[in-house]
């Protein structure tokens, strides 16, 4: 009886320690697919990492929604005044439920057409008083003013800016975005991200023209229903594309 108990004992032993092995083995090779050849202690914390970011960027963004969500045409804002080309103007899009990451929203001010200095809270700016004048949409290679730009983005219009020395492959992803309807592309001197979106009191500084979240940006906030004057177009103004 005592030899054939240590018999079972040793065969369960045995069997608990194949059975350890492969859950310790499934483990590593579910956590070698997310996260690389790690030692298993290695990999739990960065797990842990991940999980922490993960979170963290989703109350960021309920966040981002929520101040977007309140946000709406400014009491002192204009809204009725003539489309670019005098036709009707195209339908404004309801603000995104689910914004990029990142965003800052701006309090609404004034958007009245100004013909002495404008003086602009940030740079790039996101709203206020402007140019009589309206910049063209398209991609410019050199710098243009704000208070031609500020037109254009009251119109509904997302202004993607990059810095001069921004690396030219980098600068050739974004020239397709300037053949979008309601999209300026242009350099933007001493601007602190590689590239920045903005449209009308929304801005989002981006890593650069790869940066998933430019594509987004465009998508949801061209003609966006918190412009004043969305939908009046981008035709008929100043500044000739591509140049």
């Amino acid at each position: 009886m005592t030899k054939l108990a240590a018999t079972l004992a040793a065969g369960a032993l045995l069997f608990a320690g194949a059975a350890c092995g492969g859950d310790e083995t499934s483990q590593d090779a579910s956590q070698g697919t997310a996260g690389g050849s790690q030692k298993s202690g290695e990999e739990s914390t960065t797990t842990g990492a991940t999980n922490v970011v993960g979170e963290t960027t989703m109350r960021e963004v309920s966040g981002e929604a929520a101040e977007l969500a309140r946000a709406e045409v400014g009491k002192k804002e204009i809204t009725n005044m003539l489309p670019a080309d005098g036709k009707e103007p195209d339908p404004a899009r309801p603000l995104p439920d689910d914004p990029p990451g990142g965003i800052e929203v701006y309090p609404a001010t004034t958007n009245e057409t100004v013909e002495g200095p404008i003086e602009y809270d940030r740079q790039p700016p996101t709203n206020g008083n402007h140019d009589p004048l309206w910049q063209n949409c398209g991609f410019y290679e050199r710098p243009i003013k704000d208070r031609n730009a500020v037109h254009s983005m009251d119109h509904g219009v997302v202004w993607i800016t990059y810095r001069p020395d921004l690396p030219a492959r980098q600068v050739d992803k974004l020239r397709p975005y300037g053949e979008e309807n309601y999209v300026i592309v242009s350099p933007y001197p001493g601007q602190d991200a590689p590239v920045i979106a903005t449209s009308w009191r929304v801005q989002l500084d981006l890593n650069g023209a790869d940066d998933p979240r430019l594509r987004k940006f465009v998508d949801q906030f061209r003609v966006s229903e918190i412009a004043p004057l969305s939908g009046n177009r981008c035709v008929g103004g100043v500044g000739d594309p591509s140049s």
